[in-house]
């Protein structure tokens, strides 16, 4: 199961994935030399993308495709904060144009099917793009897309007008204007800031009236799906099986779609999209981290082919910097102190055939170029630094297994969980030993699936909280939209004007090279008031038939769904 935050415009996704975890207690040791170098040397080997690529003219034409999601949306805006999950883009994507598309290798392009030009240039010194619209794109309701609706997006997201919930204002802050070119199929759009990962923006696309004012942008696409433009048409939402049918959409002016029709199943927990799977009723699924047995099972079904890909995706802990408790920087330092990475990174990915490494960056996956372990001395599990300072804080502990109290109350955080997901139950488990031997008391509170965005992790309603970011090909837009003082996707409420600073210094930073150095001055500081606790670089694992082509671990690449299908 997935449950992620996704990107918009560059953004990160949220993502909670589900599985049966395999043990590991605390005990674990911090890896030699040699595990690291095999744990390396393992990333290196695998690939960067693995979909079972196939011509378009070699996919059979028609056919079904079945395939799962954890988490079943009821935002289907993918601007707005409440619908940037990864299973709802995934879905969305069959029919929302991506107007600038990336290949295995985080190269962009534009989409050809909505856009037949589009130019970068400096005028007066700004940063110019001009998009120039496909002249057959329309909406399914018959309206043209326009410049208009490149408008539209931007004024719901660039910050001005409060009443809107974007999942984040990053980039759209920066534009200074959107406007009409030559003709309503020219888009001229200028910005006040430079903004180097402008590729990102207006994918997908939304259609203008719909967006247009924080009440449309908030119900137009509330458990419905009024208006879409892409290779596939929403057949049916049933909120009661909670499924998508999508079917192809003969109005379409692009390559015509191999599929007849893509089915998307809730289904919560992993054990049950396994069973799914191996009783032919899916046709792919994702073995998430922690779940060897599922693994196992999923390779034993016949004519299966495992793919599986390094993505731009990572697993963590978000630290509330606004909880009771955890305001107190050098308190978040102590937590980070007894916390030990190193033993839910092994428990999660034991048997899972994926390379047993910490994270040490919050910007670069460990096989990005521009990664630098920046964790330091708060990356390494070190339980009597905790306890020196949360003494100095304030936090005595009168015994030895005792829980820790200042002015009478007991230092108790708590630690929220999907309850579908195991293995976070388990991390949950580990942390609650780890915290334990420092003094601190640590509940685990199990809530619905559904809620576990919504309700807790975007109200603030937790301690500490573990899921994935899914990323994108575009790793400097997760700055802002995470860690900069208020934006909606910066759960943990932290504020840091210095770190905002450097965030805005590092996103309009035009040079590739001195961009990467600053993002990773960012994310010392990000690293120094403990926003967020990087585990691991997630696995992208999905075994599918080996029929099913054009689809799998995609890593960095955008789908396309057009050339998704069957070759026998």
């Amino acid at each position: 199961m997935k449950v992620h935050h996704r990107a918009a415009a560059g953004l990160a996704v949220l993502a909670m994935a589900v599985a049966a975890c395999g043990g590991g207690g605390s005990e674990t040791k911090q890896p030699s030399a040699e595990q690291s170098q095999q744990a390396q040397q393992q990333m290196s080997e695998t690939p960067a993308i693995s979909i079972n690529p196939v011509p378009y003219e070699q996919v059979k034409d028609g056919g079904t495709l079945t395939l799962t999601v954890g988490q079943w949306p009821s935002q289907w805006n993918p601007y707005h904060v409440d619908g940037n999950q990864a299973d709802t883009t995934e879905m969305r994507d069959t029919f929302l144009p991506s107007v600038m598309v990336a290949d295995e290798e985080a190269n962009f392009t534009p989409n050809p099917d909505y856009l037949t030009d589009v130019k970068v240039d400096t005028a007066s010194g700004k940063q110019v793009i001009t998009y120039t619209i496909n002249e057959k794109a329309t909406w399914s309701d018959g309206e043209p897309i326009t410049w208009k609706d490149f408008e539209a997006a931007w004024k719901a997201q660039n910050g001005e007008n409060k009443k809107y919930k974007p999942a984040s204002t990053d980039g759209w802050d920066r534009i200074e204007s959107v406007a009409k070119g030559d003709s309503d199929r020219v888009v001229v759009v200028t910005f006040s800031k430079t903004y180097p990962e402008w590729q990102g923006l207006f994918s997908p696309l939304m259609p203008a009236k719909h967006i247009d004012s924080p009440d449309a942008f908030d119900k137009d696409y509330l458990q419905k799906v009024p208006v879409t433009a892409g290779p596939f048409k929403v057949e049916s939402i049933d909120e009661g099986t909670k499924t998508l049918t999508v079917v192809r959409d003969d109005k379409w002016w692009g390559k015509k779609a191999k599929l007849d029709k893509v089915i998307f199943r809730t289904i919560e927990t992993p054990a049950a999209q396994v069973n799914a799977f191996a009783n032919g009723e899916i046709d792919m699924v994702e073995i998430p981290p922690g779940s060897p047995a599922d693994l196992k099972r999923a390779k034993e079904v016949p004519n299966v082919d495992i793919r599986k890909a390094l993505s731009p995706n990572w697993r963590h802990i978000t630290v509330n910097n606004q909880s009771e408790f955890l305001k107190d920087k050098s308190v978040r330092q102590a937590v980070q102190y007894a916390i030990n990475r190193d033993v839910i990174t092994q428990s999660d990915l034991k048997d899972m055939d994926w390379p047993l490494q910490t994270l040490g960056n919050h910007v670069f996956m460990n096989n990005h170029k521009g990664y630098v372990d920046n964790s330091g001395d708060l990356g390494k599990y070190n339980v009597e630094k905790a306890k020196q300072l949360l003494d100095a804080a304030g936090w005595k502990q009168e015994s030895e297994g005792a829980t820790r109290k200042k002015d009478g109350k007991e230092f108790e955080l708590s630690f929220v969980v999907p309850a579908g997901v195991p293995y976070a139950k388990t991390e949950g488990e580990l942390t609650q030993a780890m915290l334990a031997e420092a003094g601190i008391k640590l509940s685990i509170r199990a809530v619905p699936d559904d809620k576990f965005f919504t309700d807790y992790i975007i109200k603030g309603d937790f301690d500490l909280v573990p899921f994935s970011w899914i990323g994108t090909p575009l790793p400097l837009g997760s700055l802002p939209q995470i860690y900069k003082t208020g934006s909606e996707s910066n759960f943990p409420k932290s504020e840091n004007p210095e770190l905002d600073a450097a965030i805005d210094d590092a996103v309009g930073e035009m040079d590739p090279a001195k961009a990467i150095e600053k993002a990773n001055a960012a994310d010392k500081m990000i690293w120094d008031m403990v926003h967020t606790i990087p585990l691991y670089q997630r696995p992208d694992i999905q075994a599918a038939k080996k029929t099913l082509a054009n689809l799998g671990a995609e890593g960095y690449k955008t789908y396309d769904w057009t050339m998704v299908g069957f070759t026998g």
